[in-house]
């Protein structure tokens, strides 16, 4: 019954596409729709594929922003794969080729949507394509897009081997972006040695120029792995080779200090930035933020918190989850209802297990139902099959309509 309705629903998306392409296609067509913009904002809400699919075939035909229209099918894409319905994924991106010759940048954005998807080999198939869609041979942009595909389907391993073979196939000149996603690659595989050859080869064998971007991710691995003296040493040729720190790099040693050193470390550190005209980001306080609450200082964890919006900033969703959490733990409920309430404002509510720590703690505060509004707003902001492990929670906590509340 179940594959009978999956084929059903794949049928009335198909005819759905169908409909918005012959609408589209026409050129005395008057229609209007939303904006990308628009439509990327919604899609930032809307967790609800067929509502992200219909939200997105409301972008007007000639809507100008690229980068929104890039955006907003990627955010739709994502949706769908968290379904796990690829063959819609499927039926949608295949759609947007139909109207060739195509950019070479526009089909980066459907290879990378399919990596996304963890559709690895549609991605390697919509890279082939690209010279009979574009009219012209490949270029970088497709092939970075290609090995990037790779990183966002969780298969770093891949790209060595595609890189060298792909290059060479494709008489493709690999640029300075092409070596920094080869390096992440190596990183992610657990090969940080092998990327800093990586990064000494293309200097002095390729002659390109390094990006402060490979040296920050080489950075990140080294203090992932323990080894804070080689990053330090890495920081400081970074420095002598003229790639600038930005906030990115920055941030990369405030993690480090924020998990392994003190507060005050951190601090001194946001003073160096500063002093460097890098002005810290929610990244930054998020953080400092994680520092004060592992050393047990809650109040001045809030105290940054509640200071964000004097800095220009707003909390983002790690930061939201994080500090929720250690909140919970703590036994400070009250706060992190302001911090839930937050999240709701900003549409990032956390995910299932921070949200439960929540919840006991207000049940096992006595503020019941205040517990069960909690439930009610988290499952009422997301599709059904994202909530299914609140009816255990309820039963257990005794929240169910069904169940009478018990001290």
């Amino acid at each position: 019954m179940g594959i009978l309705s999956a084929s059903r629903r794949h049928c009335s998306f198909l005819c759905h596409l169908r409909r918005r392409l012959s609408t589209t296609a026409t050129p005395s067509s008057t229609r209007t729709g939303i904006s990308a913009s628009v439509a990327k904002s919604r899609l930032r809400r809307e967790f609800d594929p067929d509502r992200a699919v219909s939200i997105l075939s409301s972008v007007a035909a000639d809507s100008t922003n690229l980068t929104s229209s890039r955006y907003a099918l990627d955010l739709t894409v994502r949706r769908l794969a968290r379904a796990r319905r690829f063959s819609d994924i499927e039926a949608l991106v295949e759609s947007r080729k139909s109207s060739a010759p195509l950019a070479e940048p526009y089909l980066a954005t459907l290879i990378l949507c399919y990596g996304g998807a963890g559709m690895l080999d549609h991605a390697l198939r919509t890279f082939d394509e690209v010279p009979s869609l574009t009219s012209a041979p490949h270029s970088p942009i497709s092939f970075n897009a290609l090995l990037s595909a790779c990183i966002r389907a969780k298969k770093p391993r891949r790209v060595p081997s595609l890189f060298s073979e792909l290059a060479e196939k494709h008489s493709i000149t690999p640029d300075s972006t092409s070596y920094g996603i080869l390096v992440k690659s190596l990183c992610l595989a657990g090969k940080t040695g092998k990327g800093l050859e990586t990064l000494k080869e293309m200097v002095e064998v390729k002659h390109l120029e390094p990006t402060t971007v490979i040296y920050t991710t080489l950075l990140d691995s080294l203090y992932k792995e323990g080894k804070p003296e080689e990053a330090e040493e890495l920081w400081k040729e970074m420095v002598e080779k003229g790639c600038v720190p930005d906030l990115t790099a920055y941030n990369v040693r405030v993690m480090h200090r924020a998990l392994t050193g003190k507060p005050a470390e951190v601090l001194q550190l946001i003073t160096e930035m500063e002093g460097a005209g890098i002005k810290p980001d929610k990244i930054t306080y998020a953080f400092l933020i994680t520092c004060h609450c592992n050393a047990g200082q809650y109040d001045d964890a809030k105290e940054v918190y509640r200071g964000l919006r004097n800095k220009g900033c707003s909390p983002n969703a790690t930061m939201l989850r994080t500090f929720l959490t250690s909140l919970c733990e703590n036994g400070d409920i009250d706060m992190g209802m302001e911090v839930f309430k937050d999240s709701v404002k900003l549409n990032k509510v956390p995910d299932f297990r921070t949200m439960k720590l929540l919840v006991e703690g207000l049940v096992k505060e006595g503020k019941v139902q205040e517990a069960k509004a909690v439930v009610d707003r988290v499952k009422n902001l997301f599709p059904e099959n994202h909530v299914g492990g609140w009816k255990k929670v309820e039963e257990k906590l005794g929240l169910s309509a069904d169940v009478e509340v018990s001290d």
